[in-house]
Parts: structure tokens; sequence; C-alpha cells
């Protein structure tokens, strides 16, 4: 039970600096912006890599959360189908690459940090062609989808990964300062 409490607060704090990171993140010229909010969610992906109801809320909650400040047109319900279809599709693949034999070997550390590595570039990918993808269907786009898919995705590909492992060293350290 205790445990379980310490889990919710961490992933509440979390979100909470989700949500934060991606109000402060600047659109690129364009009425799309990176979305930093991801970089955590694959961080508290990898956290709680035992418990899908919990990624699964934490996706969630980051597509209202991203869907509230959103500085896209009409990006709301894009963001929160994206958030879904992402934390779900990472979630499968974070499993698949825990049973790759060369990761399984690795200490349980540096086995999450290469899992990260894997996913951030990949789930954010994912996220980016799907908000896009809905965004066309629901809203349209102001633009092409092949222009925007390079002007936004691609660099939030490079930033949410540079981003997100500093964040995963900063919360990895956070939590083990804190549980010794």
């Amino acid at each position: 039970m205790k445990s379980n409490t310490k889990k919710m607060v961490l992933n509440a704090i979390l979100l909470a600096i989700a949500l934060l990171l991606h109000q402060l993140t600047p659109a690129l010229g364009l009425p799309i912006q990176p979305d930093m909010a991801l970089a955590m969610l694959f961080i508290i992906v990898v956290i709680n890599k035992n418990d899908y109801k919990a990624c699964l809320v934490c996706g969630i909650i980051t597509g209202i959360f991203t869907a509230m400040t959103t500085k896209f047109p009409g990006g709301q319900i894009p963001n929160i189908i994206d958030k879904i279809i992402t934390v779900n599709a990472v979630y499968l693949l974070m499993k698949l690459f825990y049973g790759i034999s060369f990761i399984k070997n690795l200490s349980e550390s540096t086995k999450d940090f290469v899992v990260e590595v894997i996913i951030i570039p990949i789930g954010t990918l994912i996220s980016g062609t799907v908000f896009l993808y809905s965004a066309s269907l629901i809203v349209g786009l102001p633009g092409s989808f092949t222009a925007l898919f390079m002007a936004a995705v691609v660099p939030a590909v490079i930033l949410n990964l540079i981003a997100g492992l500093f964040l995963y060293k900063i919360v990895t350290m956070s939590i083990k300062r804190t549980t010794a």
C-alpha cells in the first residue's frame, strides 16, 4: 500500500512537470510546438514498466494536459487521441525491447536507459504522426502533412531525445536519493 502511494505521488509530480514543460515550450514559428510532455510520459512508462494501468492513466492525463495547453488551433482532440495511441504503442515496444537478449543481460539501470534511448525517438515519431493525421481528419492542417512533419515532428524527435535523456537522468538520480 505504501509503495503504491509513493508511485502515485511520483507519477503526479512527473505529470505536473510534463504540464509545465508543455506550457513553456514555444511553437517553432508554426502553430505546432515540440511536445516535451512526451519525454516525461516516456520516463513515466519506463518507471512503471510493470503497471500498464498506471501508464495508460498517465497517457490519458498527459493527453488532457497537452490538449489544455496546445498552441495548435483545434488541437485538443488530436492531442488526446495521440497520447492514448502513443502510450499503448510505447508500452508494447518497451515490453518487446526488455525481452531482447542483449538488453536482458544488462544491469537494471543500464537496461532502462537503453530502452529510453530507443523509445523516446520512436514514441515521438508515433505521437507526431498520429497527431498530424488525426488533426488533418478533424480540423485540417495549416499546410501539407509532409511539410508539418518535417518542420515539427523531426525537430521534436531530436529535442525530445536530448531533453528526455537529461530529464531521465535527473528523475532517476532523484528517485535514488529519496529512496536511500
